[in-house]
C-alpha cells in the first residue's frame, strides 16, 4: 500500500531522513518509532506529499506521490495530529463536513455520514451543533479522527495523536481507534516517541534513529530480541516501568 524506495530528505543540508527504504502492506497498522528529531514525522509527511523527498520515490498504493495531484491523493488518506487543527467557527458537523462537501458529496449524503461517524467514534448525537471550544481535549480528539475517516480514506496517517491527553483518555482512544482500524480495515501509520503506545496498538513497529531505520519487527520480536542496544533499551523502558510500579505497590501493601 506504501512504500518508500532510496528515499532521503534534508533540511538546509542536514540529513533528516534516510537513505530509507520501506513497504507497508494494507490493512497494517505501523508505528513509526523514536526520539524527536529522529525524521517520523518527515517520514509521515512524505507519503501525502506534504514533503517532497530530495531523493527516491514515494508510492501509495502503486502510484508515485507528486506524479498526480496532491489533492486527489489526499482524498483516499485521512490525517490526525496531536494539535488536532479543527476550525474554530465551525461546528462539529462543519468540520467533520468539510471532506465529503470539498468532494462535492450532497447536502443529505454529509448529513447522513456525520450521524454515522459521530456514533463511530463515540460521540453523542447532539455535539454536532457545537463549537471545538465547547468539547473536552478528547473529544476534539475524537472529533479529529471522525473528520479524518469523513471521505472514506483507505490510509490513516497520525502524528502523535494522544499525546496531549490525559492517560486514562489516550489510553480509551488508543483502544477504540484501534477497533476502528480493524473495523474498516484501514491502513494506518502513526507517528509515537510513546514505547508502551507503539507496542499496544501497532501490528509492526519501525525504530528509527537520525533519520534511518535501526529494527523493524512484531512488538513480540522487538522485545523478546533486537542486536542494537539502543533498540533494546527502548524496549526495555515499559518493563522496568512496570517493575518500579511493582515494586511501590509492594512497598505501600506492606506499609
Amino acid at each position: 500500500m506504501i512504500e518508500f524506495d532510496g528515499v532521503s530528505k534534508s533540511w538546509a543540508g542536514v540529513r533528516a531522513v534516510g537513505p530509507l527504504s520501506l513497504e507497508i502492506g494494507a490493512s497494517e497498522f505501523v508505528a513509526l518509532l523514536g526520539a524527536s528529531g529522529c525524521g517520523k514525522t518527515t517520514t509521515l509527511k512524505m507519503i501525502n506529499g506534504l514533503v517532497s523527498p530530495d531523493r527516491g520515490t514515494v508510492r501509495v498504493a502503486g502510484a508515485v506521490v507528486g506524479e498526480e495531484a496532491l489533492w486527489r491523493l489526499r482524498r483516499r488518506i485521512g490525517y490526525v495530529f496531536q494539535e488536532i487543527g479543527l476550525f474554530p467557527h465551525m461546528t462539529v458537523a462543519q468540520n467533520i463536513g468539510c471532506g465529503p462537501n470539498l468532494a462535492g458529496w450532497g447536502p443529505k449524503r454529509v448529513t447522513e455520514r456525520v450521524r454515522e461517524l459521530l456514533k463511530l467514534t463515540d460521540l453523542p448525537s447532539d455535539i454536532g451543533a457545537r463549537v471545538p471550544a465547547e468539547l473536552s481535549g478528547g473529544q476534539r480528539q475524537r472529533v479529529g479522527v471522525a473528520r479524518a475517516l469523513a471521505a472514506g480514506p483507505s490510509i490513516m496517517l497520525m502524528d502523535e495523536p494522544f499525546g496531549a491527553l490525559d492517560p486514562i483518555t489516550r489510553d480509551a482512544l488508543g483502544r477504540d481507534y484501534r477497533a476502528l482500524h480493524e473495523r474498516l480495515a484501514l491502513t494506518t501509520v502513526m507517528v509515537t516517541h510513546d514505547v508502551m503506545e507503539a507496542l499496544l496498538l501497532a501490528d509492526r513497529i519501525v525504530v528509527m534513529q537520525a533519520g534511518l531505520i535501526v529494527a523493524d519487527g512484531t512488538p513480540g520480536d522487538l522485545l523478546s530480541d533486537s542486536a542494537d542496544p539502543a533498540v533494546r533499551a527502548l524496549m526495555e523502558t515499559p518493563r522496568r516501568q512496570a517493575d518500579r510500579v511493582e515494586s511501590l505497590a509492594r512497598g505501600a501493601a506492606h506499609g
